[in-house]
């Protein structure tokens, strides 16, 4: 009996433990090339361990990623309590999937290898959150298809970091087109005047953690980067589908192109050398060059409808931000009773601000108001202030701004939250395919002449 009740402990403690283990994330960071793969690590997180262990070639990228995490450890706010096990080397991927001493792999760095990265991953039956775009072209979306399905054999998730569900703004916009007393129903639009409309704009030069970005010269090149018409043109796309058919499953059969664009941004040597810190072009970049300057063909534009509904999505890249400034986004939502509209200009002090424009002044304010009210749970402290009969402008308390960094915590919670589950909500696959779907048909179209 005795040997029996410790057999019976030793089960109960195993069980236990492999319990434990199932719901802690143990994080691996391949190649971390990008900024991003470091804001991930920003915050601590009780889910996830704090051990991480890094594979990358050796270089300048992967010792940025390595001094920012230590600056996050050593700030005086709020520190981390990251500690990093590095494998540097020529076969770093090989050797990550050898020893596997994670059970999620991060991936942020160069696009044109990440869909490799990510088939190599899912194969070994890790988990995958991956900064976007998974993929940079057509040969690439093939592969994802395939991903998904190896992933759903191993029972593992394949998860992209959507940030930009998580600005305040593009939050409450969802949320008011959802009250049919104050938006209405969504209008099929022309392509004149879309019934969602997305602009993204960037900069090529800018400051990151209070400090200038250096960004590798590879993110220049197009054929490593992707052109932008694929890669920030994932978030205007997700967000397109997130905002105007919540909860719903999205085919690729149900999105028809109508027409794309890309345009280049051209840069002097001088800015070339501002953005990287580099005194000359790599041969890569021999392509781009037209007399002294680079034409990096990072804008795009792309007309689609989707479900019916007609669809707007660009990005541009600028070389630097006025003063004061930043990225801004611009989104309209077109209602049967009012649009709903994103202004990120001068008269908002370069700030996201959303007005709601009402179609029929007829008892909106009060409806506009109890709306309000009942918003408060999700959105505390929002108002509604009135710019003229027919147009609101909503104040966000400064509390609910917390910026584009602060975003990489609360995706990475939510992932943490479909890791528990063992699941990704049902239309986040079937829509992730179509997301894609959707950049590589514009990125055809644009490279078609």
């Amino acid at each position: 009996m005795k040997l029996l009740y410790l057999l019976f402990t030793v089960v109960t403690i195993m069980s236990c433990t492999s319990t434990e283990d199932s719901n802690t994330v143990k994080l691996m960071t391949l190649d971390p090339g990008h900024f991003h793969a470091a804001l991930i690590q920003k915050t601590s997180y009780e889910d996830i361990d704090s051990t991480v262990d890094v594979y990358a070639p050796e270089g300048p990228e992967v010792n940025t990623f390595l001094k920012s995490i230590d600056a996050y450890n050593s700030r005086e706010n709020n520190p981390t309590n990251w500690s990093v096990n590095t494998h540097l080397g020529d076969n770093y991927l090989q050797q990550m999937i050898s020893e596997k001493p994670g059970n999620v792999m991060v991936v942020s760095g160069k696009n044109s290898k990440k869909i490799d990265y990510i088939y190599a991953a899912v194969k070994a039956g890790l988990n995958v959150y991956a900064d976007k775009p998974l993929v940079t072209d057509p040969d690439g979306l093939k592969k994802l298809e395939e991903v998904f399905r190896i992933a759903e054999e191993n029972n593992v998730l394949v998860y992209d970091i959507m940030t930009e569900r998580f600005e305040v703004n593009t939050g409450i916009q969802k949320a008011f087109s959802m009250v049919s007393s104050v938006f209405g129903e969504l209008v099929d639009g022309t392509p004149e005047n879309p019934a969602i409309s997305k602009e993204s704009i960037h900069h090529l030069f800018k400051y990151v953690s209070g400090k200038p970005l250096v960004r590798p010269a590879w993110f220049l090149d197009t054929e490593q980067q992707g052109e932008g018409i694929i890669d920030v043109t994932t978030h205007l796309v997700d967000l397109v589908q997130w905002e105007a058919f919540p909860n719903q499953i999205i085919k690729s059969s149900e999105i028809d192109m109508l027409s794309a664009k890309r345009w280049p941004t051209i840069l002097s040597k001088d800015q070339f050398k501002k953005i990287t810190g580099l005194n000359s072009y790599p041969n890569y970049l021999e392509k781009d060059k037209i007399e002294n300057d680079l034409h990096i063909y990072c804008n795009g534009e792309m007309n689609y409808t989707i479900k019916g509904k007609h669809a707007k999505v660009s990005v541009i890249w600028n070389y630097t931000a006025p003063e004061g400034t930043g990225d801004t986004h611009q989104s309209i939502m077109r209602g049967t009773k009012s649009d709903l509209i994103i202004k990120q200009g001068a008269d908002e002090n370069f700030k996201p601000t959303l007005y709601i424009n009402s179609k029929d002044n007829k008892g909106f304010e009060s409806k506009l108001n109890l709306s309000i009210s009942e918003l408060q749970v999700e959105f505390p402290g929002i108002k509604a202030e009135k710019i003229s009969d027919k147009v609101w402008k909503i104040l966000v308390p400064d509390l609910l701004k917390i910026g584009h960094e602060a975003h990489f915590e609360q995706v990475t919670n939510n992932f943490l939250k479909y890791f528990k589950k063992g699941k990704l909500p049902d239309w986040e696959i079937p829509n992730m395919k179509a997301k894609y779907y959707t950049t590589i048909e514009a990125y055809k179209l644009a490279t078609k002449n």
